[in-house]
């Protein structure tokens, strides 16, 4: 029997209508997305679904991501002896699985923003950024020891100087949170995104981050419900477990869904793959309370008070942690985090106790004073580091003299201004100074062979006040 022609036009009409959803265009994913470029920083305000989240910061800072990724292609195979292809495989071998499906969508959805900007990157390619630490500093050397015992020790980071403190510490007897971020400069000149990220599901987030990452990274991170997270490295941590779930995945459904400290030490504790070990600081700005959560692969040890100012210089103090999973001297008073432990503690406990607010913790953040030979100086000891122009370098990281690294930034809040949702961020050395590419490679050549393509000026910015929307 035939089909009458004016029920197929209807069909077709019907079709055309309503079965045929057209695809979503970039207008509609960037939604409310905004990006501004402001003294060395870009802030990006993202929202929506995990993919749309991605999408956002994949399309806004397209051409930044593009940059980083080709550093690391660059620099990585030099600085650990495996190129980008290796970083890739170990992604999806051990790494993807282990990702939050929301967190696979949001890394799928800043690989989906750079193609439609051009770039041929996909999945494997962010999730190998957001994991370049922790592979490359921490699986990296435990294949190292595995082959060859204590051939890959010393090369955990020692990134960071960073405080917190509360009670009679403070000016306002509230929460002050402070932290600078040590690292080699080809990558720390480009640590400047302010992601002001305000997801479907749980907090609000206004953090600090690398282009492309979906964690803070060098974690400074203040939440909607008053939870204030920053952290420092523990220096010779040499543990890792690739059947455990990352870092980056971990620090960031911390900063997204935790309601109180207790609720940050669970996530963090919770199938721990020992990478990007940190000494984690940590305040509640609805209990005045902050903690310490030194956390290694299998040990792990907790310091909490309301009135108290906890420092972190890339130094563990867990006697059970150092014996078992690091090689961290504490005896070696020369070393930098010993020497910066020296400062800091002088400083947040003694000479600002009691007077401690935003303004003078974006001083300590910007020190440059070394404890250890009692004299201002640019060296690997200071708050505000300049291995670059130290003759020692820094052995305990296996960094050779004037090797480019040191503090690349600096972040302030506080629990007024966390309550605005607003925190204080400086582009630079927060003291001030300028690095220049060009003098550097005139007096150190021996670095432009590994580093001249990408090394480049960092330059000083004034310190800058920034507002989740």
């Amino acid at each position: 029997m035939k089909t009458p022609l004016k029920t197929l036009l209807l069909v077709f009409i019907t079709v055309v209508l309503f079965g045929c959803k057209p695809s979503p265009t970039a207008s509609d994913r960037l939604g409310k997305a905004t990006r501004e470029d402001k003294n060395g920083w870009i802030y990006v305000h993202l929202s929506g679904s995990p993919a749309d989240i991605g999408y956002q910061h994949g399309y806004l800072v397209a051409n930044e991501i593009d940059t980083l990724i080709k550093v690391m292609q660059y620099y990585l195979p030099s600085s650990s002896g495996k190129d980008w292809a290796f970083y890739r495989a170990a992604s999806a071998r051990f790494l993807w699985s282990k990702i939050d499906k929301e967190y696979q969508d949001e890394i799928k959805g800043i690989a989906e923003g750079l193609q439609a900007k051009g770039l041929k990157y996909d999945s494997l390619d962010v999730t190998a950024l957001n994991a370049n630490i922790e592979l490359a500093q921490y699986y990296v050397p435990s294949l190292m020891n595995k082959a060859h015992p204590g051939s890959g020790d010393n090369k955990a980071p020692g990134n960071c100087s960073a405080f917190i403190a509360t009670g009679s510490f403070t000016k306002d007897h509230k929460i002050v949170m402070g932290h600078n971020n040590w690292t080699d400069y080809i990558v720390g000149e480009r640590w400047n995104v302010i992601a002001d990220i305000k997801p479907t599901k749980g907090n609000h987030i206004l953090m600090d981050c690398a282009p492309g990452f979906i964690h803070s990274g060098d974690d400074f991170v203040e939440t909607n419900n008053g939870i204030l997270i920053t952290e420092t490295t523990i220096t010779g941590f040499n543990k890792f477990d690739t059947t455990r779930t990352p870092e980056f995945v971990r620090a960031r459904k911390a900063a997204q869904y935790s309601n109180s400290i207790d609720d940050v030490i669970k996530i963090m504790t919770t199938d721990n793959n020992g990478g990007y070990a940190n000494d984690w600081l940590i305040g509640d700005t609805k209990t005045n309370e902050v903690a310490k959560l030194e956390l290694g692969l299998k040990d792990y040890k907790v310091w909490r008070s309301k009135d108290t100012a906890i420092i972190g210089s890339n130094f563990p103090i867990d006697a059970k942690l150092i014996k078992d999973e690091t090689t961290f001297d504490v005896n070696n008073k020369a070393s930098s985090p010993n020497a910066r432990r020296l400062r800091m503690e002088k400083l947040v406990a003694v000479d600002y106790k009691g007077k401690l607010d935003d303004a003078n913790g974006k001083t300590i953040e910007g020190d440059t004073y070394d404890a250890l030979n009692n004299k201002s100086a640019y060296n690997r000891c200071v708050i505000d580091g300049h291995v670059d122009e130290d003759p020692l370098g820094c052995k305990e990281w296996s960094e050779p003299p004037f090797f480019p690294m040191g503090a690349v930034q600096g972040k302030v809040t506080s629990a007024v201004l966390a309550g605005k949702m607003e925190m204080w961020a400086h582009m630079g050395h927060p003291g001030g100074s300028n690095f220049l590419a060009a003098p550097f490679f005139k007096k150190h050549p021996e670095f432009f062979k590994t580093q001249g393509k990408y090394l480049r000026d960092m330059k000083a910015y004034p310190w800058t006040l920034f507002k989740a929307e």
